[in-house]
């Protein structure tokens, strides 16, 4: 599959389940928490600076927005979780419109690869492990994406990589990738499995 990241548009932001798209494409989904550099991913991908919005306030967006991609994927941003500040009723709408997306999606059958951020420095946080969790259960393809790798020094970069990979959480063989949207090491890896799971 060849991608044009230049032809990229946003096709909705849904605040509700029924706003889903029902085009038949393949959807990646971008999960993890507020703050973990989900935009920052989004954006390194496709070569832009704001196409996905990097919130001042983070946990503040609610909606999941799907990403069309040269009209051949779905580049779904699952809005982040683990935001202490939300209000009861924000939690609410958020389990409610996550739980939605994998529950209620018309085209979940098309959801082809969950990417799930972790912040390097902090590791697999009880949400995240939650997220993971989930996923093991409903039987949903996944692989961990460590950002802001640039912020770590060699020993602490080891440590992290360690910590993921023999997390018993994680399914065995679960693919790991260090990431920097400065650096953008890791883009190509991202990418190699995005369209190798799309395809399959």
């Amino acid at each position: 599959m060849k991608i044009n990241t230049n032809n990229v548009s946003l096709k909705i932001s849904a605040g509700e389940p029924r706003q889903f798209p029902r085009n038949p494409l393949p959807q990646i989904a971008f999960s993890g928490r507020s703050n973990v550099g989900k935009s920052s991913l989004i954006n390194t991908l496709l070569n832009r600076k704001s196409m996905a919005r990097v919130s001042s306030a983070p946990g503040k967006t609610i909606t999941v927005n799907f990403y069309d991609v040269d009209g051949k994927l779905f580049l779904v941003d699952l809005p982040g979780y683990g935001y202490a500040k939300r209000t009861k009723t924000d939690q609410l709408k958020w389990s409610t419109l996550v739980d939605g997306y994998f529950t209620s999606n018309q085209n979940i059958d098309l959801l082809k690869l969950v990417v799930q951020l972790v912040d390097s420095r902090i590791g697999l946080t009880n949400d995240d492990i939650d997220m993971v969790t989930f996923m093991n259960q409903i039987d949903i393809p996944y692989i961990v994406v460590a950002t802001k790798t640039d912020k770590l020094n060699k020993t602490e970069r080891e440590k992290a990589v360690t910590s993921l990979i023999t997390n018993p959480v994680l399914r065995q063989g679960t693919q790991i990738v260090m990431f920097s949207s400065e650096s953008r090491e890791g883009k190509n890896d991202v990418w190699d499995a995005i369209i190798g799971y799309a395809e399959n």
